[in-house]
């Protein structure tokens, strides 16, 4: 067992998606695979379950990314006080935001901590931004990239870094979404919906319902803000969504932008850690730039 196949698993465990993971970690499939027959060979037991369609982490599988993500933030904690060169921190960072926030707010972020932490190693996971808090809270992100939800646990953090307007938005050409559109008065309650599945973003939307008296024709819900904008591109509804995400969008030039009949709350966008870890070296560094940028 080494720490090569422990980082391995650990990104596998995120993304559990085997080509993903070998892509991202610069191994062929056929590498990875068996590195983790290896690995459930020496734990001795099955740490996934895979099909033609999915991954999955059995039980063990659980209980052994714990111990790894342990067993990695030793090593680094070790390196670190054997380092000769104390002033220089080293480690990893782990973050996790969404695809869009990775395009429009990472790379401000990290120049300023890049620059003064050269060694540290930066390891990025993508995904819905819905669940951006639960990945901290789980601790299988050191920071995530979130919208503020209404309510935040005492456990975590949030250093606010902008506001995020949210938008309506519909597709442009011709289809019988846009045909709803060219009524005199929007019928909002014939639109088709997507929504998403949870999250900030889902309870925005429900609030705008009620706002308006509505009884959401729900066309789909759908995991992931650069999903939705991809649905209403196709056009299968209309829906509310970050305007960040379709200004970073491959598909904006498909969607427009529809005036609310009530305003629409914007998002504090920000940075989440767990107070319980912020003695951490490399995590209390991250935090700290961002209060001296904010």
């Amino acid at each position: 067992m080494d720490i090569r196949t422990i980082k391995l698993y650990l990104h596998l465990s995120n993304s559990l998606h085997f080509a993903r993971t070998a892509q991202q970690m610069h191994v062929s499939p056929s590498t990875l695979s068996r590195a983790m027959q290896r690995l459930e060979e020496e734990v001795g037991a099955k740490l996934f379950e895979r099909d033609n369609r999915s991954v999955t982490l059995t039980n063990a599988g659980v209980e052994y990314r714990h111990f790894a993500e342990q067993t990695l933030d030793n090593w680094s904690k070790l390196k670190h006080r054997l380092d000769p060169k104390q002033d220089l921190l080293r480690g990893r960072l782990n973050i996790y935001c969404s695809v869009t926030a990775a395009y429009s707010h990472l790379p401000a972020l990290l120049d300023r901590f890049r620059n003064e932490h050269p060694l540290v190693e930066i390891a990025l996971t993508t995904g819905d931004a819905a669940n951006a808090v639960e990945m901290v809270r789980q601790n299988r992100a050191d920071i995530s990239i979130a919208a503020k939800p209404e309510s935040l646990p005492e456990s975590l953090h949030f250093i606010k870094i902008d506001n995020v307007p949210l938008v309506i938005i519909a597709p442009t050409f011709k289809c019988a979404v846009q045909e709803l559109l060219t009524e005199p008065y929007i019928p909002w309650d014939r639109l088709p919906f997507i929504l998403p599945e949870h999250g900030p973003g889902r309870l925005r939307i429900e609030n705008w319902f009620k706002q308006l008296g509505l009884s959401a024709n729900v066309y789909a819900q759908v995991s992931g803000q650069e999903a939705i904008a991809s649905m209403v591109a196709l056009g299968c509804g209309v829906s509310i969504t970050p305007e960040v995400v379709i200004q970073n969008s491959p598909v904006k030039d498909r969607i427009q932008q529809l005036s609310s009949p009530v305003a629409i709350p914007p998002f504090e966008l920000g940075c989440c850690s767990k107070k319980s870890r912020e003695d951490e070296p490399v995590i209390a560094a991250f935090v700290k730039e961002l209060n001296a940028v904010n």
